[in-house]
């Protein structure tokens, strides 16, 4: 049936000529009126891209404190149930860098995936302050401040303030660090310490899993918590600060191997022996002059016209008797100590010191360097200058890296060979012989011969004919306590 029309004068009904157009024009005008165009680009903030680049760092952290403060943090695990929370006391003058080592221990993770810290929102929010990882500092797209360049007093400063750190951007473990107290810090105030905590963290890679149900078939026990080992594993992180950056670099690449946890108990180790390494009080000049005879006899006949050197390149007979005569590690020697390619002591302290750049060849003679002739004159500065250039160089080389792993070794333990544990290490740290065969103990003890000659060298020649024919490469403690100044910052 058909429906009854509307009539001409009915506003509503469609049979109006004009409407249609009419409606058109004004929604083209709308669309055009600047209102709308305010509205699109309201609306273009508010839903940005998730994955467009910032071209901005909000900066909203704070100047840094004069004087360190000790801030007690509370930090959990966002969305687990029930809580994995841990509680930390923090010298506020940490970096942000070693504030991930500490998180990284806390939770007994290995740290090899990225992270990254924010305050004014989440690690991903676009309007939060981002301080990233080396990674993503210079590699990624995001923009954000390097994490090693702000120290925790520039973001958290009061009770309630807030820092967001993520760790493994697939599992996206988010921890959220809350200031609960700032406290002065004392004079043997460690720069990080675990307080107290509740349950097992989650293991590394296995899908971003929080909750205590699905963590019994990956965790013997979660809700096991031990704060004292937890405190120890805190301990060791923290001691890196206290070592020369190459030597804390090297660790870092370590640290999630197998050996890792093996060379960060020796770092916590030294630490724990008389503090953590420092350049320390210079011995007394008499402990100098005793226990640098070896080296000083180089450095004095290397004046007034320096050591005459043979045909071949080697020292003469006569010279090489004489320093014989005085190296600690000749004391006993079997056999007429007179050429230097046979009495091995002598060749390497010689290397070493021409290594170190005290002596050096000129027209066929040893010669002394401008830093040596300071050395020859100051005890002190000889002792200075060893502590420095026991190891130099790049720390890329295979003979820096066996350098710096082998006085970690003999600070943490002095006796004993440690050729098997190093060639481990460097081994992890990528070096291969021969293509691809792993690094021999043999290759090991050889590239950190002239080091360990030059801190056997540092010791008073012993006399006792009682002991002759007996190994006298042992090192002295005056000779540890040089390899241990040699950890710490420059």
């Amino acid at each position: 049936m058909p429906t009854p029309d509307q009539g001409p004068g009915d506003p509503d009904g469609p049979d109006q000529p004009g409407d249609s157009d009419e409606v058109l024009r004004q929604f083209a005008a709308m669309v055009a009126a600047p209102d709308l165009a305010e509205l699109r680009g309201l609306g273009s903030a508010t839903d940005a891209d998730p994955f467009a680049r910032r071209t901005t760092n909000p900066h909203l952290r704070r100047p840094r404190r004069a004087t360190p403060v000790l801030l007690r943090v509370r930090v959990d695990l966002a969305g687990a149930a029930p809580p994995i929370w841990r509680r930390l006391a923090l010298r506020s003058d940490l970096t942000l860098a070693a504030v991930h080592d500490v998180l990284q221990a806390a939770y007994d993770w290995a740290g090899g995936h990225l992270h990254r810290f924010a305050i004014g929102g989440d690690c991903f929010d676009p309007r939060a302050e981002w301080f990233l990882c080396p990674f993503d500092a210079v590699e990624g797209d995001d923009l954000g401040t390097p994490d090693s360049e702000v120290t925790l007093d520039e973001v958290l400063v009061e009770p309630g303030d807030v820092l967001h750190y993520v760790y493994d951007y697939g599992d996206e473990w988010d921890l959220v660090l809350v200031l609960e107290e700032v406290t002065p810090v004392g004079t043997t105030t460690p720069p990080a310490a675990c307080l107290d905590g509740e349950r097992a963290a989650p293991p590394e890679d296995c899908g971003g899993v929080r909750d205590v149900a699905d963590l019994v078939g990956l965790l013997e026990d979660p809700n096991a918590f031990d704060t004292a080992g937890v405190d120890r594993l805190v301990a060791a992180s923290t001691a890196l600060l206290a070592l020369r950056p190459d030597l804390a670099e090297l660790l870092g690449r370590l640290r999630a191997t197998p050996v890792g946890p093996e060379l960060l108990a020796r770092v916590a180790e030294v630490a724990g022996v008389t503090g953590p390494p420092s350049r320390g009080e210079v011995p007394d000049e008499a402990i100098l002059l005793s226990h640098l005879a070896g080296h000083r006899w180089f450095l004095q006949r290397a004046q007034d016209g320096g050591l005459p050197l043979t045909p071949a390149g080697y020292l003469r007979p006569v010279d090489v008797a004489a320093a014989a005569a005085v190296l600690p590690s000749c004391s006993h020697w079997l056999g007429r100590a007179n050429r230097e390619d046979l009495t091995w002591p002598v060749r390497e302290l010689r290397a070493e010191l021409q290594r170190m750049r005290l002596l050096r060849k000129h027209q066929g003679r040893l010669v002394l360097t401008p830093a040596g002739r300071r050395a020859v004159a100051d005890p002190s500065a000889l002792w200075e200058h060893l502590r420095l250039h026991l190891v130099s160089g790049s720390v890329d080389t295979f003979e820096v890296q066996a350098r710096l792993l082998a006085l970690l070794y003999v600070a943490s333990q002095p006796r004993g060979h440690h050729e098997h544990r190093l060639a481990d290490a460097l081994t992890w740290l990528g070096w291969r012989e021969r293509g691809t065969h792993p690094i021999s103990p043999d290759t090991a003890a050889w590239a950190i011969s002239e080091v360990t000659s030059a801190l056997t060298e540092v010791a008073v020649r012993d006399e006792d004919p009682s002991r002759a024919g007996r190994s006298s490469r042992r090192l002295s403690p005056v000779a540890v306590e040089l390899a241990r100044a040699a950890l710490a910052p420059w």
